[in-house]
């Protein structure tokens, strides 16, 4: 079970725009878990569960992996932590009907989030960030191509959610453009203000 008095901060923001870096940073200074669920499909995966099995299948066609299959990982992840503040919630939600699923609405559990924090960076700037990083890791599939696409993505299925979270007085957007120090200051003064 996921407690109600968890802490839940979803994090958005487009491929390379340092939501991994700052998540970190939350992480080391809040007593908040970070959790992509990225890094949880490929440890189920690497692990050989019913869940990665089932995952790997569903990858290697091409596909996502359905909502509720995502959900019931990333609850029992979240329920394994009882002695943290909270969860800091990266790559999901990744459309509005895994947030609505999250709030209890055609799932049978409830993955509260308190706060939306996106971290705002100029689409081609997050193209550079993206080339340069493909280069630094040798991923040779990550063309400009691929790059573009990945963005494109990322804000038909985000969009929706920032409207989401606004509306519930839940999103505040960050300037991803300025220093790792700064965005993560820029951070910290809304966490401390909770």
């Amino acid at each position: 079970m996921i407690s109600p008095d968890f802490f839940n901060i979803v994090l958005l923001g487009a491929p390379g725009s340092g939501k991994g870096t700052q998540a970190q940073l939350m992480k080391q200074n809040y007593n908040l878990e970070h959790i992509s669920t990225g890094d949880l499909y490929r440890n189920e995966m690497a692990a050989e569960t019913p869940i990665g099995l089932k995952a790997k299948h569903i990858i290697e066609r091409g596909d996502l992996c359905p909502d509720d299959m995502t959900l019931d990982m990333l609850y029992q992840f979240c329920s394994n932590f009882p002695n943290v503040r909270g969860f800091i919630l990266d790559g999901v939600p990744r459309t509005l009907e895994q947030a609505l699923m999250m709030e209890g609405i055609g799932y049978p559990n409830i993955i509260p989030v308190n706060l939306a924090i996106f971290i705002n960076v100029d689409k081609n700037e997050v193209a550079d960030r993206l080339a340069q990083r493909a280069l630094l890791l040798n991923r040779i599939d990550d063309t400009p191509e691929v790059i573009r696409q990945r963005i494109l993505n990322y804000e038909t299925q985000t969009k929706k959610l920032l409207e989401y979270y606004q509306v519930q007085n839940k999103l505040v957007e960050i300037n991803g453009m300025q220093t790792i120090e700064k965005v993560f200051f820029d951070i910290s003064e809304i966490l401390n203000s909770y």
